[in-house]
């Protein structure tokens, strides 16, 4: 499995500490706003906005929550301003690294990236720099206890998908950007449960990372950038032994 998956897999078992410090809703809040500021508050003419409304959902957050983030969004009410920035960069042992934010202040984040990256013997790159490593592709996380994969791939292929993967524990359903609402709203009208759906980015070749001290200051510095606030997503191009991924994490 590769770094990717397994980077997924660690955030949902760490998921109840993140939500207890409102690091999940806080991430769902600016990618409302910001969705409804670049594309209007209707979500039926906003496939961002409304991929974020059904994630919020998910997340259980109150539907008062979700409504004020979108109003900030359009301007009827205050609100901060974000920046989206996405930051590029390699991390220990030459692994790929992109940081996905969001900041009301551009200075403050760079540095504290930068200084993440520096601590764990990585360092901050130009623009462009690893992005062409990775392709942007809807990706939906299903457990293989909660349906077949006959009928997984029926539904999902039907609905527009590229590919169904199958890994450890579950199925990954792989789209086009475009296509990812339209394959997730199948499979809940289907009644299939996901651990996890979003747009993300997927790389497309692996560095295999072998050494555990390489690998521990990897995960270290993902996991700084994870819990940093202006952070909305990370994504790695890793591989690490299963054996190796289970004793670090």
């Amino acid at each position: 499995m590769s770094g990717h998956s397994k980077w997924s897999t660690i955030k949902r078992k760490k998921g109840a500490i993140d939500s207890r410090r409102g690091q999940i809703f806080t991430r769902l809040i600016k990618e409302i706003t910001v969705a409804a500021r670049s594309g209007g508050g209707d979500p039926e003419g906003n496939s961002r906005l409304r991929a974020a409304i059904n994630t919020a959902k998910t997340e259980n957050m109150p539907k008062d929550n979700i409504i004020r983030a979108i109003k900030k969004g359009t301007g009827e009410i205050a609100g901060e301003v974000y920046d989206e920035i996405l930051y590029e960069g390699y991390g220990p042992g030459g692994v790929a690294v992109l940081v996905d934010c969001m900041t009301d202040n551009r200075n403050r984040t760079v540095a504290d990236v930068r200084h993440f990256f520096a601590k764990s013997n990585g360092n901050l790159g130009e623009s462009g720099c690893v992005s062409w490593m990775f392709a942007k592709k809807g990706l939906i996380q299903v457990d293989k206890k909660v349906v077949s994969e006959e009928k997984l791939m029926d539904l999902s292929l039907e609905a527009g998908a590229e590919d169904v993967v199958e890994e450890d524990s579950e199925f990954q359903i792989f789209t086009a950007p475009e296509d990812f609402d339209t394959v997730r709203t199948a499979l809940e009208e289907a009644g299939v449960p996901f651990l996890e759906a979003s747009v993300t980015r997927v790389p497309q070749n692996m560095v295999e990372v072998t050494d555990e001290k390489i690998a521990r200051n990897l995960l270290k510095l993902l996991e700084n950038l994870e819990d940093h606030d202006d952070v909305q997503n990370v994504f790695a191009n890793f591989d690490i032994d299963d054996d190796l991924m289970e004793q670090l994490s």
